[in-house]
């Protein structure tokens, strides 16, 4: 299984796409192949494998080992027997990471040795792409090897039950309890799993394209005459958008669009202002009409406009709902992650429907855009999800509608933004991802339950509420306290009518929380 790690010459590693091979990629190679060699030296008690807000994700070579990979593959397997559902086979992907496609393997042979169908990618692909292939399939779910928006040195292990979406956290708490029963034993080869016609190779891209042609005008995309620019940051998204849209007057220059799990000239392959310098001075310096930014799995989305700059993605939600709203004329509940912008609640308000504010992470919005039948869910992290769909986050067909809003309006991104700010007025939003020491965990939470507090930076607090950490509100805005649920980051969130309010109150959130 280890084979892989060497053998940089003959290809497992590589993807027939020409791939950059860089100083931070040997480098990844390298210390990655020693951890991963002094693991297996040594004798250590099973890990205690925890899926967060989505999914299960560890450093390659620390906890995220072949053998761990195995023990989440029996879990599953078992997870899958207990459910009624194993029968109906399961799809397996991944994405563009370091061994990913090995990995992938191994969860292939556990569950073809335990008699389960698998339907295995042939290449990388997206997170979304995947999940509606558990539909296609109708398969008992599907797990995928990919890290989502995390660094290189990261990866993880993602289940999609059979209704595409992410797991719930009952789904998860099942999950940890079959995997905690599980000593790893070597899996069957990915050879004999195939001999046996358990594994069967498929191409996961043609019906996701074909599903996405019936929700999406393409034909209007494509004569618009666009110029769209598109970075892929070297993740599983690579090439979509451009044979999507190819065939027209619109034209589409992708950049980052090849394999590179070193992610070089970003801190990680997550779709936010600073990791997207390269992509927006060419849009400012070759007058493109938007550029569309899509995370490692390509399950999120960031948007620039036409003068490279960062279309915040709460404002993006915002956008996007009011689309779907105005201009298609539809209707339907909205469903969002607590940090997501106020604007859809004035938005649901003007167009009488209900918004329903949710813990993040998409096993909790999916549960709830499912069982209301809403018309569109999302969280502060550009993940979408749209009705008539799957339950699930993807940037794609996120970043599909937009263009599509921008070809029935002929409007810029510019002028997008302002329709929103003409509907709800103006409103300014920013995060700050803080690291912070465990032991400090319980001193910030005991400063967030105080009921000391009344006001922020000299304003007064409304209401407070703890869906997910502790948010305040105030007068046309809020902020936000958590930790995150895949990172060791405190994240302090604000809102409100001016950028300088803003941050005013993160500069005194900050201050009081002693971080």
């Amino acid at each position: 299984m280890f084979w892989g790690l060497w053998n940089l010459s003959k290809g497992p590693i590589f993807s027939s796409h020409h791939v950059l091979v860089t100083c931070e990629w040997v480098a990844i190679v390298l210390q990655t192949s020693l951890k991963l060699a002094q693991k297996t030296k040594r004798s250590t008690n099973l890990t205690d494998i925890r899926f967060g807000t989505d999914g299960w994700r560890a450093l390659i070579a620390d906890e995220f080992t072949f053998e761990n990979v195995a023990r989440c593959a029996e879990g599953l397997c078992a997870h899958l027997k207990d459910v009624g559902v194993a029968e109906r086979g399961l799809v397996i992907g991944y994405d563009t990471r370091f061994l990913s496609p090995e990995f992938a393997q191994t969860v292939a042979s556990v569950c073809s040795a335990q008699g389960i169908q698998v339907y295995l990618a042939n290449k990388s692909a997206p997170t979304p792409v995947l999940s509606y292939s558990v539909l296609h399939f109708q398969a008992g779910g599907a797990a995928i090897i990919t890290a989502s928006h995390n660094p290189g040195q990261w990866n993880g292990f993602k289940f999609k039950p059979d209704y595409a979406g992410s797991a719930t956290q009952e789904i998860t708490n099942q999950l940890e309890q079959s995997i905690a029963r599980i000593a790893a034993r070597p899996a069957s080869s990915i050879a004999e799993g195939r001999n046996n016609s358990f594994i069967t190779e498929i191409d996961p891209t043609t019906p996701y394209i074909d599903r996405i042609a019936t929700l999406v005008d393409l034909d209007a995309i494509k004569a618009a005459g666009l110029n769209v620019h598109v970075d892929s940051m070297y993740g599983a998204g690579g090439g979509y958008l451009a044979a999507i849209l190819s065939g027209g007057k619109t034209t589409v220059t992708e950049l980052h669009g090849v394999r590179n799990p070193a992610f070089p000239g970003m801190e990680q392959p997550e779709p936010i202002a600073h990791n997207l310098t390269e992509i927006m001075a060419l849009i400012a310096k070759n007058g493109a009409s938007v550029g569309i930014a899509l995370d490692g799995d390509a399950d999120r989305v960031g948007i620039i406009d036409e003068n490279g700059q960062f279309v915040t993605t709460l404002d993006t939600f915002s956008i996007l709902a009011q689309y779907l709203l105005e201009q298609k004329q539809q209707r339907g509940a909205l469903v969002k992650g607590v940090t997501s912008s106020i604007a859809l609640n004035k938005l649901g308000e003007s167009y009488g429907v209900d918004v329903h504010d949710m813990r993040v992470g998409f096993k909790n919005i999916g549960p709830k855009f499912s069982e209301v039948d809403a018309l569109m869910g999302g969280e502060e992290s550009g993940g979408f999800a749209f009705r008539g769909h799957i339950p699930e986050r993807d940037g794609i067909l996120s970043g599909l509608y937009f263009l599509e809003y921008m070809a029935t309006t002929g409007d810029t991104p510019t002028q997008l933004l302002q329709r929103l700010i003409d509907k709800v007025g103006p409103h300014s939003y920013h995060r700050r991802d803080i690291g912070f020491q465990s032991s400090d965990r319980q001193r910030i939470l005991d400063k967030l339950e105080t009921r000391s507090v009344t006001e922020l930076a000299g304003i007064p607090i409304l209401e407070t509420d703890s869906i997910d950490g502790k948010r305040f509100h105030i007068e046309d805005g809020w902020l936000a306290v958590r930790f995150s649920g895949t990172e060791p980051l405190l994240r302090i969130y604000a809102e409100a009518a001016t950028a300088e309010m803003v941050n005013r109150l993160l500069d005194w959130a900050m201050e009081y929380l002693g971080v």
